[in-house]
């Protein structure tokens, strides 16, 4: 073979292969679009399985709204075997029979006076119920306590509830005293609750120991305290007023 021949096989062989280079690049470009596009949704996929999934991990929180009953030894059901069968216990039954979304709190306090519970009414308002019963007076009337300093520590437990809590509503549940403690201040106790809350503007129980109050088969031995009987009929008191509220 001549060389002209010999170089002419040379510039012949380059060129022949060009084209098979030329495709196998584009086979090898080609794989590795097609490598990263299939990764690409992959991930997308991933990302958009792991949002779903951490919203569904999210439970919907449902708060109940309460209803905080503040008061004595009436409220806390004194002398009951179960303080489920006291006032606050009844209303809660008569609350979930309609399927209500409200929670009563037993906030009472044997022995409480008014005094007592403005002590403490800082702390227990932290709560932010829905509906605040104020039931205290009793002991301080028993005691012969002075109207005016009765009549300022709930007026003083109000302003409190309404300062802290200005979305609660406050419910002021009246008490009456026996005719022994004479008609002057039997006659002045009634009125101040009748009047705190017309100054108020507060919904009011009058007497929350309306047709129990005095009636030995609805009370304790010691003829002040409901028994399971007189409870039911004093939570049927509080809920004519309590009803519409909620």
């Amino acid at each position: 073979m001549s060389k002209a021949q010999n170089n002419q096989l040379h510039s012949i062989v380059p060129t022949r292969m060009a084209p098979k280079l030329l495709k196998f690049c584009y086979f090898i470009i080609a794989l590795l679009s097609i490598s990263c596009g299939e990764a690409n949704p992959k991930n997308t996929t991933d990302t958009q399985t792991t949002e779903v999934e951490a919203k569904e991990s999210v439970a919907p929180i449902t708060v109940s709204k309460t209803i905080l009953c503040f008061g004595d030894s009436i409220t806390a059901g004194y002398g009951l075997d179960d303080t489920d069968d006291a006032y606050t216990g009844v209303l809660q039954q008569q609350i979930d029979s309609l399927d209500l979304d409200y929670t009563v709190i037993n906030s009472g306090v044997s022995g409480e006076t008014t005094a007592g519970g403005k002590s403490r009414i800082d702390w227990v308002i932290q709560q932010k119920p829905s509906i605040f019963l104020l039931e205290l007076g009793a002991n301080d009337g028993l005691r012969g306590v002075a109207l005016t300093e009765t009549k300022a520590n709930l007026q003083a437990i109000i302003n409190v509830v309404k300062e802290k809590s200005p979305e609660t509503t406050i419910v002021l549940a009246g008490m009456q005293l026996p005719p022994n403690m004479g008609l002057d201040y039997t006659t002045g106790f009634k009125n101040l609750f009748i009047d705190l809350a017309e100054d108020n503007t507060l919904a009011l129980v009058p007497f929350i120991l309306k047709d129990v109050g005095g009636i030995a088969d609805l009370n304790q031995n010691d003829g002040i305290h409901p028994n399971v009987a007189g409870h039911k009929i004093v939570a049927q008191n509080v809920w004519e007023v309590l009803q519409p509220l909620l």
